[in-house]
């Protein structure tokens, strides 16, 4: 039977379920990775399933979020985290070293593996031909301790790649273009496999911003073949012996086609604030910038600041514009200082901010009020950057960099001669900032600083399910929206509580002061509920604040998996007509059953909905058990 390459990986790690589209199977996970801001809750959670030691082939705990430290609960975390890993087997990567999915890309990732990460991003993973899958912490701790990762069996999406990019037109406009072509909803239960002879032009840094920013269109993950480039990079990284050829068979079958011809591809811009929000850099020219952010795990490779540094040589930035630039790790800072790229970033008075996150999770560098900041970034959704009157706009570092010295959106093909931009043969190797585990840590001491807390629990499943709706919201509801970021609120990541009180902050302050009033009750939402980050406090702070169940036209993939780990029940209108029937602040009783036959019954206007589920065999036992912890922990204890 001809496979195309998710299935070749899929097929060889399954291990619970067949392989066809929308069926629940299980995956073997080889890898995974955490970072700080999702980290702490998800070794909390492991601790407490009593498993000695992690049971994957790599499991990697990176910090790279929280470095802003103004306070002690970040240190603190950062110490837990670092015991924590010594302890049962996990490589530490310390502050500084690099973001985690820049690091992972250079250090350990291989083709043909599979890989769950925190983080919505992992799938930065398939530039270099890994299944690459982010999941909610409680997901990853799972997999650390040998469970296998369960999704419904995505449908595999061609995306053929015809021709070659043009110059000053770069593969951030490539992802770009299929946001503007498919929306941010476009990907739910797929998986984007790149094909054609327009990846033959692609470094893995120019795989990985498609494959990493392919999170926004909703999708599974995204993989690119693992060919002589992938070869060639991993030589880079001295790691050529992990490398395998990967590709898809001759007559491999997909759910369907998507072309793209680079060679017409202009420069692209998403508008806020959403990153859909698509238009052609020429549609908006003009428009008066003020802030510049290059970096994150989208845009911050060797191959992106040797382009910025070479197109700064000699210039200053506009007086008006304030330039940021974050290197996605200590390799590339090393070697943009190597190679004299870095003289020509400060010198035209850009400034250098650490090999982190930083601006891209809202810590530090917000923009002016009603500042205008293009960020080569993945996400620009309203409030996320610190500022809330902010427009910000998503671009490439070439339309970032010429907009930074002309002090407006600038279209890069005005300035001239394209600079020679490639990936080096070698790089420096230096895993100093790596810190790897004891053979044996069972004699290691986690230390816990006061902000981190105890994991709350669900109760079991009660049946009908009682309460008022506590909040009704739009369409594309983020987890930013639901638990926003930033310097102020992260820091509570590993305090549910304190953190709790935020919950939905941006739309409703009232929103958890209602609730814990309420005892509880349910929201009602639009389409796409729940978009965004994988962080799942925006699932863990509502069960704490009494949640019973979610309605939704539809949710976004990794939030309804959060919502159903802490046993919050996701439902759907079966008639998305009748979501204008409730209104906040409506009494509901709903009848759960065996989950064949969902009614909703509104006591205020005395009517009745019909709900449905996109539930699988397991969800529903998770939710009975009142969470995926609570499974879990009987499951070990029997």
């Amino acid at each position: 039977m001809a496979y195309n390459i998710s299935e070749k990986i899929i097929s060889s790690h399954i291990v619970e379920g067949e392989m066809e589209p929308q069926n629940l199977i299980g995956i073997k996970i080889d890898q995974t990775l955490t970072q700080d801001a999702t980290g702490t809750l998800s070794y909390l959670q492991f601790e407490a399933m009593g498993v000695p030691r992690v049971k994957t082939e790599l499991s990697v705990s990176y910090v790279d979020h929280n470095t802003l430290q103004t306070s002690f609960e970040n240190a603190d975390d950062h110490r837990y985290l670092q015991s924590v890993a010594e302890k049962y087997g996990i490589v530490f990567s310390r502050p500084g070293n690099g973001i985690c999915h820049q690091l992972h890309l250079e250090r350990f990732g291989i083709p043909g593996k599979t890989l769950l990460g925190s983080d919505s991003h992992t799938p930065t993973g398939g530039g270099i031909g890994m299944i690459s899958i982010g999941a909610g912490g409680l997901d990853v701790a799972l997999a650390m301790a040998g469970e296998p990762f369960y999704l419904k069996m995505p449908n595999i999406v061609e995306v053929c790649l015809d021709g070659e990019l043009p110059e000053w037109v770069s593969a951030k406009d490539v992802i770009l273009e299929l946001l503007r072509r498919l929306s941010v909803k476009g990907g739910v239960n797929k998986i984007f496999e790149f094909t054609g002879k327009g990846i033959e032009s692609l470094s893995v840094p120019e795989r990985a911003t498609i494959t990493n920013m392919g999170t926004e269109l909703g999708a599974t993950t995204s993989i690119f073949p693992s060919d002589n480039i992938t070869k060639k990079f991993l030589e880079s990284e001295g790691r050529g012996n992990q490398w395998e050829k990967l590709v898809a068979d001759k007559n491999a079958e997909y759910s369907e086609t998507i072309i793209i011809d680079l060679d017409k591809l202009e420069p692209m811009i998403a508008k806020p604030h959403m990153p859909d929000n698509v238009v052609k850099v020429s549609e908006i020219e003009g428009t008066k910038v003020s802030q510049v952010a290059i970096g994150s795990c989208t845009n911050s490779s060797y191959k992106d600041l040797s382009l910025v540094a070479q197109v700064l040589k000699g210039k200053t930035v506009h007086r008006d514009v304030s330039l940021v630039i974050s290197p996605g790790s200590k390799q590339v800072l090393t070697k943009i200082v190597e190679d004299g790229l870095f003289q020509y970033i400060v010198d035209s008075g850009a400034r250098m901010l650490e090999c982190t996150c930083g601006p891209c999770i809202g810590m530090g560098q917000a923009p002016q009020s009603e500042g205008t900041s293009l960020r080569t970034f993945n996400r620009n959704f309203k409030g996320r950057s610190g500022t809330k009157d902010a427009d910000i706009y998503l671009v490439s570092p070439e339309v970032a960099i010429a907009s930074a010295l002309n002090g407006v959106i600038t279209d890069p093909r005005k300035l001239g001669k394209y600079p020679k931009t490639g990936m080096p043969d070698k790089f420096y190797i230096n895993d100093n900032m790596f810190i790897f585990p004891p053979k044996d840590g069972k004699n290691v001491e986690i230390v816990r600083g006061p902000n981190i807390k105890p994991v709350p629990r669900n109760e079991k499943l009660k049946d009908p399910l009682k309460g008022s709706v506590l909040l009704k919201t739009g369409d594309n509801i983020t987890t930013d929206d639901i638990m926003p970021a930033g310097a102020k609120i992260l820091p509570l990541r590993s305090n549910i509580p304190k953190i709790s009180e935020y919950t939905f902050e941006r739309i409703d302050k009232d929103f958890a002061t209602r609730a814990k009033e309420k005892g509880g009750g349910f929201i009602v939402g639009g389409a796409n509920y729940g978009q965004g980050s994988s962080r799942e406090h925006a699932a863990i702070a509502p069960m704490y604040l009494g949640i019973r169940a979610v309605i939704a036209k539809s949710f976004a993939r990794i939030h309804q998996a959060n919502l159903v780990n802490f046993g919050i029940v996701p439902l759907t209108f079966s008639n998305e007509k009748d979501y204008d029937r409730i209104d906040f602040g409506n009494e509901l009783v709903i009848e759960i059953g065996d989950f064949s036959n969902v009614v909703c019954k509104n006591l205020t206007k005395k009517e009745s909905y019909k709900l449905s589920k996109s539930l699988l065999g397991r969800d529903l036992e998770l939710l009975k058990a009142g969470g995926a912890l609570n499974y879990v922990y009987e499951k070990m204890r029997r």
